[in-house]
């Protein structure tokens, strides 16, 4: 007996409905996730499990497991680790960084490593200049990783520096998001490809069998250089952060120079995701050499990402916040955290601690400031002082603790970048990094509004309301 359209589809949904419950259970521990993925199966056949075809199966894991191996060879070839009761010696007064210490090697697997120099870039007026003087002395490689890379502005002195050093007979890899890079004109990777600079996409967004890896993206930005230089930060290379020029759009950031033995560390993220794309494995002789000591500051790379590195970041903060003793500084461009990060904040605020939240005052982006509003009226966070910071907007990702442990990168305190994102922060163990940052934000704040809790009405709370639905994704 024929079955008509009718019926096929019928069992057509069905069977689809079926097929993604049982995955959903399979895969997935969070219950609110999971049951969401469910109900939308069967509620809105076909369409419900088309989406979860497309946005809903993390294949980044699936994939990172294929370079699992090349991942631990290369993190086993790392300096001696730093014990804890070094930490606790060379900081007495603060004896919480040895339970840091000890909690963030647990979670990274990665050592925690001595003799390193750290230095604060404030904006694109101070990082870019020492990025291109390193790329302009480079001698054997260079390695460059950006979220955004415009040929703008910045970017194409970056083209001519990597060009030339390509022409020295410098190794030279860039590697680009794929979705990053379209937000300039021409793209940057082909560009680069013309000047014989070898560069590569992470993750193409398109076609449109690709579009599972729009919200899975590489927004690591780092510089390393001879395996001696390295930056990190939340800078990406665009017009936007050179404040001097005057752009349209003025954004603050703040960037990081790295000597030391931790650069390898940075150099092991950059070589890990670029064997992910391009399947070439780096050398280690020539890509990263032993590292000499170049200061006393004790740091460690703290790669998160939706793969083997998942939740890194969020455990770090975590345990960080757990162990805070007097004062706790946050500044984040986008404020829409998990329950145990907020509860994090609120609990050490109530536990006597000085907890300060710098927050920019108008978002670059319209609906998570709408989302980021609705969530500050509902959180509840009474006893944190929540600053609003004027224009420009203020892009850093800070965390400081105590005045002696930073963590600094590309991490922002939303889903996004915690759950679907892959990001790179530095937790750095150093009283004068720590004192730099927090005279930086107490410029943020001088002009700051504190944040007061007023009652939303009207449209407004609608709006926000409705943008705070889609906070897991923004």
């Amino acid at each position: 007996m024929a079955l008509d359209w009718a019926t096929i589809t019928a069992l057509s949904a069905l069977a689809m409905a079926m097929a993604v419950t049982a995955h959903v259970l399979w895969t997935r521990d969070e219950p609110r996730g999971a049951f969401g993925w469910i109900g939308l199966a069967w509620l809105a056949p076909l369409v419900g499990a088309t989406l979860y075809v497309i946005f809903g199966i993390n294949r980044i894991r699936r994939r990172g497991r294929a370079i699992r191996a090349v991942r631990r060879l290369k993190r086993e070839a790392t300096h001696d680790a730093v014990p804890p009761e070094v930490v606790t010696s060379r900081f007495p007064a603060a004896p919480q960084l040895a339970t840091i210490a000890q909690a963030v090697g647990t979670v990274t697997q990665r050592p925690l490593v001595d003799g390193n120099g750290a230095i604060m870039l404030v904006d694109g007026d101070e990082a870019y200049p020492a990025m291109l003087a390193a790329i302009e002395g480079a001698e054997k490689a260079v390695l460059m990783q950006s979220y955004i890379f415009e040929l703008d502005g910045p970017g194409q002195a970056f083209v001519d520096a990597l060009s030339a050093a390509v022409k020295r007979g410098v190794e030279v890899r860039v590697l680009v998001d794929a979705a990053g890079v379209r937000y300039g004109f021409p793209p940057i990777d082909r560009v680069l490809r013309r000047h014989g600079v070898q560069a590569e996409r992470f993750l193409p967004a398109f076609p449109p069998w690709k579009m599972p890896y729009l919200n899975l993206r590489n927004h690591r930005k780092l510089l390393v250089v001879d395996g001696a230089i390295g930056f990190t930060g939340g800078l990406n290379v665009r017009p936007d952060h050179v404040l001097a020029d005057e752009p349209e759009d003025p954004t603050h950031d703040t960037h990081f120079r790295f000597t030391g033995p931790v650069v390898a560390q940075l150099g092991q993220v950059f070589a890990e995701d670029w064997s992910f794309v391009s399947g070439e494995h780096l050398e280690q002789a020539k890509f990263f050499p032993a590292a000499e000591a170049a200061g006393d500051v004790i740091a460690r790379v703290v790669a998160d990402g939706p793969d083997e590195d998942f939740d890194k970041g969020r455990w770090t903060m975590l345990s960080a916040l757990a162990s805070a003793r007097e004062r706790i500084t946050v500044v984040t461009p986008y404020f829409l955290p998990d329950d145990p990060l907020l509860a994090a904040l609120a609990v050490a605020a109530k536990r006597g601690i000085q907890v300060d939240l710098v927050l920019p005052s108008r978002s670059n982006l319209r609906i998570v400031g709408w989302a980021m509003d609705h969530f500050l009226y509902n959180a509840h966070l009474d006893e944190v002082d929540v600053w609003l910071t004027q224009p420009p907007f203020d892009h850093s990702k800070l965390l400081i603790i105590d005045g002696c442990w930073s963590f600094v990168g590309s991490i922002n305190w939303d889903a996004r970048s915690l759950r679907l994102n892959f990001e790179m922060n530095v937790e750095v163990y150093d009283e004068a990094l720590a004192s730099a940052l927090e005279e930086l934000v107490a410029k943020r704040k001088a002009d700051a509004i504190r944040y007061v809790r007023e009652s939303q009405g009207g449209w407004p709370r609608l709006r926000n309301s409705l943008a705070n639905l889609f906070r897991l994704y923004l």
